[in-house]
C-alpha cells in the first residue's frame, strides 16, 4: 500500500534532464496558449512600445503568429467596446495588460483588472467595453486565427450582419 511516507524524490527533478520535456516553439494546447499569454504580458518589452490609442476606434496590432494561430494587441480608450460578439469558430485567450475592462455576457458582468485572462471556446458570446476613466490594454490569442467575429443583438444574442454587408 502507497502512502505519502513511500514516496521519495531521488535529487533535483531539474537536473535529471532526460525527464524534462523540451519546451514547444509553438503552443498547441489551452494550457499552452495561455501560458504563451500570461509569457507576453510579463515581457513588456515585446509590446508597450507599439501601444497606440485612437480616439476614433480601437486600436489594434497583430503581435504574432504562428501554425494556425494569432496574437493580437488591443488599446481601448475610455468609452470603446467591442459591441457583442463571438469568434466563430476560434477558441482564445483574453488577457488584461493595463487598465480594467468589463466584460458583459448573459451570465453577468465582470471587471477585467490588469493580469486577468479568459478562455473562450467558439460560440462564446461576449462585450468587452473600457467602462473606467484611463485607457486600457489588452492581448489576445487566437486559435485557429480569427477570420470570423458575428456580432449579436442583445438581449437574445441573434447573429446580425456586420455594418456594410449585404443581406438577402
Amino acid at each position: 500500500m502507497n502512502s505519502d511516507s513511500d514516496l521519495q524524490i531521488a535529487g533535483d527533478i531539474l537536473e535529471v534532464t532526460h525527464l524534462l520535456q523540451t519546451p514547444r516553439e509553438h503552443p498547441s494546447t489551452v494550457a499552452e496558449f495561455v501560458g504563451l499569454a500570461r509569457a507576453l504580458a510579463d515581457d513588456r518589452s515585446q509590446w508597450e512600445h507599439l501601444v497606440r490609442y485612437d480616439a476614433t476606434s480601437r486600436w489594434y496590432h497583430r503581435l504574432r503568429t504562428g501554425p494556425g494561430y494569432e496574437v493580437w494587441l488591443l488599446s481601448w480608450v475610455p468609452g470603446q467596446g467591442s459591441g457583442l460578439h463571438d469568434h466563430g469558430r476560434s477558441s482564445g485567450v483574453l488577457t488584461v495588460l493595463d487598465g480594467t475592462l468589463t466584460e458583459r455576457t448573459e451570465r453577468g458582468t465582470r471587471a477585467l483588472r490588469a493580469g486577468a485572462q479568459r478562455v473562450f471556446a467558439p460560440g462564446y458570446v461576449h462585450e468587452v467595453v473600457n467602462d473606467a476613466l484611463e485607457p486600457a490594454v489588452s492581448l489576445h490569442v487566437y486559435y485557429p486565427g480569427l477570420t470570423d467575429m458575428p456580432m449579436h443583438t442583445a438581449p437574445h444574442c441573434e447573429a446580425r450582419p456586420a455594418p456594410g454587408a449585404l443581406t438577402a
